[in-house]
């Protein structure tokens, strides 16, 4: 099967198009091959920075984040451990702060 486009689209930090293609309609927690969306932005940052020396980014995992991942959610495939789990035990630090700072900061508004 081959992978579908809003995957892609993480797996290829194609942001703008992840974008579009969840305005569509796409599902923020579409899994494919035991990975969510959330699951494979934690797992492409961390790729890129073992592969290429770069420091960890979270800009994907930040987007989703913004439009309604969940990093508690685990995965029904897979080893079905959620997102937020995935960043700790490969050491992606950003992702994991982030996460935590999402989870724990319950019903809190920001004011623009």
């Amino acid at each position: 099967m081959e992978m579908p486009p809003t995957h892609l689209a993480v797996e290829q930090d194609r942001l703008e198009e992840l974008r579009d293609l969840l305005a569509a309609g796409a599902d923020i927690h579409e899994e494919y091959n035991g990975f969510t969306l959330l699951h494979r932005a934690v797992d492409g940052e961390i790729d890129g920075h073992v592969q290429t020396g770069e420091p960890l980014h979270v800009d994907a995992t930040c987007f989703l984040l913004s439009q309604g991942a969940d990093p508690a959610r685990r995965s029904h495939g897979g080893t079905g451990v959620s997102a937020h789990h995935l960043a700790f035990v490969n050491r992606h630090w950003l992702a994991d702060a982030l996460f935590e700072a999402w989870l724990t900061r319950g019903d809190t508004k920001i004011s623009l």
